[in-house]
């Protein structure tokens, strides 16, 4: 199977996960339907990101960042009732898990999503007549290109210190999301790997912990969890910036062997 095949039988088989989320969630089926729908988008906008600005990949790409957007309050909902259901709050959590359902029929049912259904049926004609044409020769070397130009801007970020952690987060997302799309093209080996993604659960406790902070401001049923909420995100970032550096020697070390 060549590259490009392989590429389109990975974005076919990921639109085949959105439709059975899609019908899970119609059903409300069950607790994960929209998490594993979510996943399946960023696998697409992970394996789409390095030829993003190809004509035959923006509307696509485009299609899958607006569903992202989309369904991010209903998985921040998720996330917070899951979070109050395990801290023993099961009136607070009761209450929002009720708006859940309907924003499920909502989901299943919106324009961003049949948007997205409709550009990934257009897209695999459109990536192959490219191929046909000789447009994507290249295409292994600006995934590559574009691998290491992510890993770079991920160690300068982690060089300087009063670099926003916020941001940082997203780069240590998209750095080792990019890299588990293209596992072959990647210059990182699989301890950087493991430390990327150890890295991304601190700085993503870290976010989350902060982010219910934050919310219990205007919902006053939280305020006697915040104090606890404050003290976790805290934590989390001090363990994430223990482990900062740690990460920062292991990614230089990979990228002056892939330079070799």
């Amino acid at each position: 199977m060549s590259f490009v095949d392989d590429f389109v039988a990975q974005i076919i088989s990921l639109e085949v996960s959105l439709y059975h989320s899609r019908a899970r969630l119609q059903a409300d089926s069950d607790s994960e339907a929209l998490h594993e729908l979510r996943i399946a988008v960023r696998k697409i906008r992970s394996l789409l990101r390095p030829l993003r600005n190809l004509p035959e990949v923006v509307e696509l790409n485009q299609a899958a960042a607006e569903v992202g957007r989309a369904t991010t309050p209903t998985r921040d909902l998720e996330v917070i009732v899951d979070e109050l259901q395990k801290m023993g709050y099961p009136r607070q959590a009761m209450n929002r898990r009720a708006a859940l359902k309907e924003q499920y029929k909502k989901i299943a049912a919106s324009a961003p999503l049949d948007t997205l259904f409709g550009e990934l049926d257009r897209w695999t004609e459109s990536f192959r007549a490219a191929e046909r044409a000789g447009d994507l020769v290249g295409i292994k070397r600006q995934i590559r290109k574009a691998l290491k130009k992510r890993i770079h801007q991920l160690t300068a970020g982690l060089r300087d210190k009063h670099f926003d952690r916020h941001e940082l987060r997203i780069i240590v997302k998209n750095a080792r999301y990019l890299s588990d799309a293209f596992p072959t093209l990647s210059p990182l080996r699989a301890e950087s790997k493991a430390q990327l993604k150890s890295v991304q659960a601190s700085l993503g406790s870290w976010h989350d912990h902060h982010q219910w902070s934050l919310r219990a401001e205007s919902e006053p049923d939280l305020l006697g969890i915040a104090p606890y909420w404050q003290a976790a995100s805290e934590q989390a970032l001090a363990d994430a910036e223990l482990k900062l550096a740690s990460l920062l020697g292991h990614l230089d070390k990979d990228l002056a062997r892939a330079e070799d």
